[in-house]
């Protein structure tokens, strides 16, 4: 045996030794293991697990003081303070208000707008050359004459930038050292085991007003990240050279790093067309080259929810949510029917399918993610704790009927009422670094919600059976026999049909769960794309009927006039093993999981409770919150 330490003020050594020879004699009737001997087998089932067996929740979309449209019209908060609320601090807002996350989050993602990255610090610090520039000094005159002045300026620089394209800070080098700032300030907060900082930006490329807006997220520390400058859309406004831009960075450091589209549903179909920038057809270089650099989607946040759409889902009844479909994001031209599918998430992933088909590659092969899109600095995403978007949409009495999208059309206009109180990213990671983070989302192993922290698990495979979603080795199992969320199916075995199993478990201090779902989108052998949702689990003893949907709603427990609701309907947890009742194996496929909540207060309701002040018209006063995990995909022999 090891030597034995001595015990002050115990028994001495030697009989602590002699005790423990006896009592190992006893267990091994009478035989004494050898000193030393490793076993053949190790005892502890986790020495060598290596699955992700975490899931970890952050925000990968996230604005402070620094961008120009955050600084320029009130935040004042920097990274120093979403840091310190982002993990779990109390601390005062950028209106005074005290404020603090319900829990932790386990990452967060600081994503600056790339384009004027110095102009909003410059302002605030009255910088000599810019006050030294006509349009300068004017920018920071209107600033500080007030709200008014601040919204003034702020319309002259996206008139400026989105518009015509020009940048009105160039030659000022006022960003000087502050990328390099930025990227030490994230490391500062790294804390591996406890809580992953990450750096990036926003690309915000705006073509005609459409949105084409990329988030970059690096899985590198200041040592690789400072090597590099954001690219911005002055350099260009087509995505392509952005993922040139990338490789280039991965080449010349050895990190990582991605791209991620968001808000496809304010582009007015140019986000997911079929086509290149320059509107040419897609070859399989180009798809590829995008999947390659584009392996998320940030199908939720603040500007609406964009997982599909009533017209696009019309036998979907929960279609329609948290939807913005009236124009652009300049609020300049209107939508039209023909460009919803280039603009949702379930859509992008069927006209995948379609390019697949064409020219071999599938360039929208993307998983799901949420955020928040914050401009505040505060990442709040519940509905009973709602910051809004800017400084002045901090709660308060009048704060539902502010321009977030101005138009000359009031048809056109989007207001405050209509924000979405956000989304959340979660990941499924073996612990909290950045390496495990970033792979996560990379390999598309995470998943999106609209606020709440559910925990939502599936597997598929060829050989599961409903005994394995109780098995006690679910999870080693999955993996072992089939693929996660992000993952891949093929080969499949001669009258065989893709299982999966799905586990689902409520926010804790969150609502009950109303049902659990599965999408699947798939494309014929004529080239016509379908979609299907199926229910799978379903609370409160209500049936699935033969067309695989639980047709009766969970009902509502929601008290509108308290902005109330009780977990007296609903399950804390949902299960389900289910077989692809229609599959055909020529047929390539993908599928997602949908969880959904049962219904609960909008954040605007609660604020006509909190303030006493009527309801907007303009929003549904309940919400039922959900999850949307990556798909698996099926890909015929």
């Amino acid at each position: 045996m090891n030597s034995v330490k001595t015990f002050p003020n115990m028994v001495s050594a030697s009989i602590v030794s002699v005790l423990l020879a006896a009592n190992t004699a006893l267990a091994f009737e009478g035989e004494v293991p050898p000193d030393n001997v490793v076993p053949m087998q190790n005892y502890s089932p986790f020495v060598d697990r290596s699955y992700p067996d975490r899931v970890l929740f952050g925000d990968l979309h996230f604005h402070t003081e620094i961008s120009f449209d955050a600084g320029l019209v009130g935040t004042s908060l920097n990274i120093h303070d979403a840091f310190r609320v982002a993990r779990g601090e109390r601390i005062t807002s950028n209106t005074g208000q005290p404020v603090q996350l319900i829990r932790p989050l386990d990452f967060l993602a600081i994503t600056e707008h790339a384009e004027m990255l110095g102009l909003a610090t410059a302002v605030r610090a009255a910088d000599p050359r810019l006050l030294a520039d006509e349009w300068g000094r004017l920018t920071y005159e209107r600033f500080n004459s007030g709200q008014e002045g601040r919204m003034a300026a702020f319309a002259d620089i996206i008139e400026i930038a989105s518009v015509e394209g020009r940048d009105p800070t160039a030659g000022l080098d006022l960003d000087g050292d502050l990328w390099q700032q930025i990227v030490e300030t994230v490391d500062d907060y790294y804390e591996p085991g406890v809580f992953t900082s990450l750096a990036g930006y926003e690309w915000t490329s705006t073509p005609l007003g459409n949105n084409l807006h990329r988030v970059i997220i690096f899985g590198d520390g200041a040592d690789k990240t400072s090597r590099t400058r954001p690219y911005t859309y002055f350099e260009s406004e087509d995505p392509e050279p952005l993922w040139d831009y990338l490789a280039a960075y991965e080449a010349g450091t050895g990190g990582s790093a991605i791209s991620v589209p968001h808000n496809g549903n304010i582009s007015n179909g140019i986000m997911f067309a079929p086509t290149k920038f320059d509107g040419s057809p897609m070859d399989a270089e180009y798809a590829a080259k995008r999947i390659r650099w584009e392996p998320m989607h940030e199908v939720t946040q603040i500007k609406g929810d964009e997982e599909t759409h009533p017209i696009l889902s019309p036998d979907d009844e929960f279609a329609d949510f948290e939807t913005w479909d009236v124009a652009n994001i300049s609020g300049t031209v209107a939508k039209t029917t023909e460009m919803l599918r280039y603009e949702y998430g379930r859509s992008a992933l069927k006209v995948g399918l379609e390019v697949q088909r064409q020219v071999g590659v599938n360039p929208f092969k993307f998983g799901f993610y949420g955020t928040t899109d914050t401009h505040t600095a505060l990442p709040t995403t519940r509905e009973d704790n709602y910051f809004g978007k800017y400084q002045h949409t901090e709660p308060s009495a009048n704060r539902h009927n502010f321009d977030v999208i101005p138009a000359e059309d009031p048809a056109l206009r989007i207001i405050t009422a209509q924000e979405s109180a956000a989304g959340l990213t979660a990941v499924w990671a073996r612990e909290n670094t950045r390496e495990e983070v970033h792979g996560a989302i990379k390999r598309k192993e995470a998943y999106a919600t609209t606020g709440p922290r559910m925990r939502v698990r599936v597997f598929g495979g060829w050989n599961f059976d409903a005994d394995d979603l109780s098995a006690s080795d679910f999870v080693s199992n999955g993996y072992q026999n089939g693929v996660p969320m992000g993952g891949d199916l093929a080969n499949a075995p001669d009258g065989a049909s893709p299982g999966f199993l799905i586990r689902s478990l409520r926010d804790p201090d969150g609502a009950n769960l109303d049902r659990v779902q599965i999408i699947k989108g798939w494309i014929d052998a004529a080239g016509e794309t379908h979609e299907r949702v199926y229910d799978v689990a379903v609370s409160d003893d209500r049936e699935i009927g033969a067309d695989g949907r639980a047709r009766e709603p969970v009902g509502s427990t929601v008290d509108i006039d308290t902005a109330t609701y009780s977990n007296s309907i609903g399950s804390a947890s949902l299960d389900a093993y289910w077989q692809d009742p229609e599959f055909d194996p020529a047929h390539n496929a993908f599928y997602y999981v949908r969880v959904i909540e049962i219904p609960k207060p909008r954040w605007t309701t609660i604020d006509a409770a909190f303030y006493d002040i009527p309801l907007p018209e303009s929003v549904p006063a309940e919400v039922q919150d959900r999850a949307y995990t990556s798909p698996i995909w099926y890909t015929s022999n």
